[in-house]
């Protein structure tokens, strides 16, 4: 048992609260030097300490550093501490808990703080070796049989930010009653002589801390490569297609390349600047497979081989950027979130009914904010198509929904934010996977005489010019909050008639569970649970979504056009974009 202070949730205490920190004898000199450097920063003192690091439905993150509003060794504790006494309550504690992290400042630091926290509570931690993808993280805790897992990673967010990531026994992060239940437990603890620790040394030698490696890497690659579709096209394809490949800085670098390898493709070409982990991210701002600016190395590499695809995982290896040539230019083209996981989504679906191995009862599940060319391709194949909240979480409570209930089957699922599961081996977006399976349609439409490029046209002349788009407007600190909470008031409080010269049809709002039509005024209820989110359906089958992001300091506001060609679709994306720029600045 540790000896600690009491904490405040009263943002009136932030100086007794910093100056507690610098007094205890709890905290480490090192913290202590920290928080003494930045003495005469009455502003940065206060961001520190104003409020405790929240622990939400997708668990922490934020910033590395010394306060309550930290990412350091004791909100990691404090939060492992409440995850630990909810596994308790449920009588989880004889299954243990998976831990994984990335390559991220402090993160196997962080991942060693929650596994001694777990086992000064009596509960087993199965920790890996060394970093690993989120999927594989989520995939362990099924094969293992745990109650839940934690990963520590802070995504694709900057260098300075570090998170902490739960998972519940299905492999999915929490869920209802689950998150809830977790978050009350961590709120609960108001004093950190509350957190238990123990000795490392001591932990292993009583059995609490389990190291894992190679054999849970092993199951895990062979459950991907379960989900080939065309391993003949791969075998006819696999010396004419060429691939590059980044997994800048992270995660990806060791399971993308083993199961593009094990499947046969011999040309892989791997970014050697971002090849190797860097919590710096040295190469890049911010190390997001959606920017530009990742692609950068990627291209120049992709232009002097040739190749026909490029892709870039994010440190955790759940999300997948991904740019494909046009063999008629030679110039590649930059695929979208939606893009890719709609190409996905065709090839899997198609594959699966050309076998005669897609159920009846098979769905494809998307979130709120994902593309509605999701929708006409599940209209086309006759797959019930089903909508989630934004968070790839809510797809994996489908999956369990369906084996529970004995009815539908997934068929497929994905998020505009650059992620897709294939399969059921996790429940959680797998970049992984998505690299593997891409690769895979690269090589069987290579057989049909087409580029992935080629088959995007197709499916856009078949489909119509989908064009989406997703914007945000970053306010940090405590200021900020305030201010994303006010605009989203805002909006709710007076629901716009028209959006762009668009006719809002229908205004949707998760959180008062409210489905307004705007012509006849008839309102009925979402059938999701309550989020903070505001949705307009529009004339033209426009759509617009206006929501906090649950990650980071951003309001995020997602939209979606049709248009006759590709021209006509970009030029209303970039109008309607622009339009919801200028109306949440006018709102802040």
């Amino acid at each position: 048992m540790v000896t600690g202070v009491q904490t405040c949730a009263l943002p009136i205490c932030y100086r007794e609260l910093y100056n507690n920190w610098l007094e205890s004898p709890y905290f480490d000199e090192g913290t202590k030097a920290e928080l003494k450097a930045i003495e005469g920063d009455e502003k940065e003192i206060e961001d520190r300490f104003y409020t405790e690091l929240e622990f939400g439905t997708a668990g922490l993150r934020g910033v590395i550093g010394a306060g309550t509003n930290r990412m350091n060794i004791y909100t990691v504790r404090k939060a492992t501490q409440g995850l630990a006494n909810y596994i308790i309550k449920m009588n989880g504690q004889d299954k243990g808990v998976a831990i994984a992290f990335d390559s991220r400042h402090m993160s196997p630091e962080f991942a060693d703080e929650a596994a001694l926290c777990l086992n000064a509570n009596g509960i087993k931690a199965y920790v890996f070796d060394s970093l690993r993808p989120t999927p594989e993280l989520s995939f362990a805790v099924r094969e293992l049989g745990c109650i839940a897992g934690i990963n520590v990673t802070a995504s694709h967010n900057p260098a300075e930010y570090n998170g902490y990531k739960v998972y519940w026994e299905d492999g999915a992060q929490i869920t209802p009653p689950h998150d809830t239940g977790i978050m009350d437990a961590v709120s609960a603890i108001s004093d950190y002589s509350l957190v238990k620790t123990m000795d490392k040394d001591e932990a292993v030698k009583e059995g609490l801390y389990v190291q894992i490696g190679k054999e849970v890497d092993d199951k895990y690659i062979a459950a991907l490569k379960s989900q080939v579709k065309h391993q003949d096209a791969i075998d006819a394809m696999q010396k004419d297609i060429k691939i590059v490949y980044t997994p800048l800085h992270g995660t990806g670098n060791i399971p993308v390349r083993r199961v593009l390898k094990e499947l046969g493709f011999e040309n892989v070409y791997v970014v050697k600047e971002q090849e190797l982990p860097d919590g710096d991210f040295p190469t890049v701002s911010y190390p997001n497979p959606e920017s530009k600016e990742a692609f950068e190395l990627a291209v120049k590499m992709g232009n002097e081989i040739n190749a026909d695809i490029l892709l870039a995982t994010d440190p955790d290896a759940d999300r997948l950027g991904v740019y494909v040539r046009d063999d008629k230019t030679g110039e590649y083209h930059v695929l979208t979130g939606n893009m890719s996981g709609c190409l996905l989504a065709e090839y899997e679906i198609s594959q699966m009914k050309e076998a005669g191995q897609l159920p009846d009862d098979a769905a494809l599940i998307k979130t709120i904010v994902t593309t509605n060319l999701a929708n006409d391709i599940a209209k086309y194949y006759n797959v019930r198509l089903i909508e989630v909240l934004t968070g790839f979480k809510y797809i994996g409570e489908q999956i369990l929904n369906f084996e529970t209930t004995k009815k539908g089957h997934y068929a497929f699922g994905f998020e505009e934010s650059y992620g897709c599961l294939i399969g059921t081996h996790a429940r959680d977006k797998d970049a992984v996977v998505a690299t593997m399976a891409l690769c895979e349609a690269v090589a069987y439409y290579k057989t049909k005489g087409m580029s992935l490029w080629d088959k995007m046209i197709e499916m856009y002349e078949r489909y119509g010019y989908w064009s989406d788009g997703v914007q945000s407007i970053t306010l940090k600190g405590k200021e900020g909050i305030e201010k994303i909470k006010n605009t989203i008031e805002k909006l709710r409080e007076n629901v716009p008639t028209e959006i762009a010269g668009y006719k809002v049809l229908s205004a949707r709002d998760y959180k008062l569970d409210t489905v307004k039509n705007m012509e006849t005024g008839e309102v009925t209820g979402t059938g999701l649970p309550k989020s903070n989110v505001l949705y307009y359906d529009l004339s033209d089958s426009a759509w617009v979504c206006v929501r906090p992001s649950g990650t980071e300091p951003k309001l995020k506001f997602y939209y979606g056009v049709k248009g006759k060609d590709f021209a006509d679709a970009e030029a209303k994306d970039k109008e309607l974009g622009e339009y919801m720029i200028n109306l949440v600045n006018s709102m802040l």
